[in-house]
């Protein structure tokens, strides 16, 4: 019988700190990790685990954990956390925490999917909400699980509007992207961008060229997630090539396009994805033009806030541009290098694409 959750709206409980990340496959923390004090607590438990980038991606993990502890904080609860290492420790992770009793358990990331519904089935008592996955393998709208509460995000339409940005920006007329592994999570972006410089291109007449990525799977992949050599080989490799914009896709790798930009002594302008870079990373801020943005930390939040009222709603989540779920971050101290037409251009293709009369085509749409 699911246990009863007895959210405490008054007397807010404060996060006193967070606690150190679980190593993957361990147990959590039996303490929790919202911190210890006198307020009225829920015994409603909430969880996450991430996947192999870790709570301090600056990026997608990171935004969802962080919705997890303003929801835990609200709630009155404790929460507990997991952080994967490895695609191997996805499974053993969601099963210590289905073992420390958590009541919903948020699981981060495309690839999470395959242990979440698995967990999901045999566990039927316990809330899942899925980042980045639509908990269907067949993409009929029949969840695999009726224990998942997917979240999505529309994100090509974000990324047409800085594929616009990117084309009206560019000097050499080449702009470029790669990605961590070709998940559709990953090649939404890159889809988005490509066909948003495209219109730019169409519309404006003018010769912009995107390389990196041809739709599709076929693209540039480093092949996971790290920020490590071939990340960085792999942004050179789209810099050589004379692109003076460019949007890696897959969190931690942003940062070996950092050292490709730096290591080149060209201008080359750097685009973020999920969270605004210029303010969850300090070292893009002279390079980073702007960033593709999905609200995961309000869309997560809002989630464990409805399980821990008791009000779950498996019904599929999509972030838009219509809904805020998705969105641009300001051109930050690129305000002065952008053209003075840009914004209002941005906010007339972006009603467009709202309206349906600009068509942006991804998997969630297709």
């Amino acid at each position: 019988m699911k246990k009863m959750r007895k959210a405490i709206v008054g007397g807010i409980a404060v996060l006193a700190a967070s606690s150190a990340l679980v190593a993957c496959g361990d147990a959590p923390d039996e303490s929790g990790s919202s911190g210890s004090n006198d307020a009225a607590k829920t015994d409603f438990l909430p969880c996450i685990v991430s996947d192999a980038g870790g709570f301090d991606d600056k990026s997608f993990n990171q935004l969802s954990y962080e919705g997890v502890l303003q929801a835990a904080e609200e709630l009155g609860s404790e929460h507990k956390e997991v952080e994967s290492n490895s695609e191997n420790d996805y499974a053993p992770n969601l099963e210590s925490l289905v073992a420390e009793g958590c009541d919903a358990i948020v699981t981060v990331g495309f690839a999470l999917s395959a242990a979440t519904v698995e967990s999901a089935k045999a566990n039927p008592d316990v809330e899942y909400i899925l980042i980045d996955d639509a908990a269907d393998n067949d993409f009929d709208g029949t969840k695999d699980a009726e224990n998942i509460k997917p979240l999505l995000y529309d994100t090509a339409q974000a990324a047409f509007l800085a594929g616009y940005a990117a084309a009206d920006y560019t000097k050499t007329g080449v702009v470029g992207t790669y990605g961590g592994q070709p998940f559709p999570t990953v090649t939404i972006f890159m889809d988005g961008f490509k066909q948003g410089a495209e219109y730019y291109a169409a519309e404006k007449g003018k010769d912009v060229k995107v390389v990196g990525f041809e739709g599709g799977e076929k693209g540039l992949f480093t092949g996971g997630f790290e920020a490590n050599e071939t990340a960085t080989t792999t942004a050179k490799g789209i810099i050589d090539q004379d692109a003076d914009v460019i949007l890696p896709v897959g969190g931690p790798i942003y940062q070996g396009a950092l050292t490709a930009i730096a290591d080149s002594g060209k201008d080359v302008a750097l685009m973020g994805v999920d969270a605004d870079f210029f303010e969850t990373d300090p070292k893009t801020q002279d390079v980073v033009l702007t960033s593709i943005l999905k609200n995961m930390k309000v869309s997560t939040y809002e989630a464990i806030v409805a399980a821990g009222n008791d009000e779950f709603d498996p019904e599929a989540y999509v972030g838009t541009l219509e809904n805020d779920g998705v969105g641009i971050a300001p051109f930050h101290n690129f305000e002065d290098k952008i053209s003075d037409t840009l914004a209002d251009e941005l906010e007339q293709v972006k009603a467009g694409i709202i309206d349906g009369s600009i068509p942006v085509t991804s998997y969630l749409n297709q």
